[in-house]
């Protein structure tokens, strides 16, 4: 089995169905203009994996102090400052 996982343009133009089995089948399938990475094809298995968070916001703040960091998330009171309309 051919495991070509970069691609010039006009190649991954020619052979898209190519290119799309590919990504499924072997992962990210790198395309390139003049030689320089420019786009990745990737399934949408793959692309959720890595695009949803790994955990909620809430959990993530929650965390922080185990890891040393202490933020001070308490509102300040003071009054608001008076705009002239």
């Amino acid at each position: 089995m051919d495991m070509k996982r970069t691609w010039q343009l006009q190649e991954a133009k020619n052979q898209l169905s190519t290119v799309v089995d590919k990504a499924i089948a072997e992962g990210v399938q790198t395309i390139t203009r003049h030689g320089e990475p420019v786009v990745v094809v990737i399934s949408t298995a793959e692309f959720k994996k890595i695009s949803q968070p790994k955990q909620k916001l809430s959990e993530f703040f929650a965390s922080l102090p185990s890891h040393g960091i202490e933020l001070d998330l308490e509102r300040d009171k003071s009054p608001a400052r008076d705009v002239e309309l």
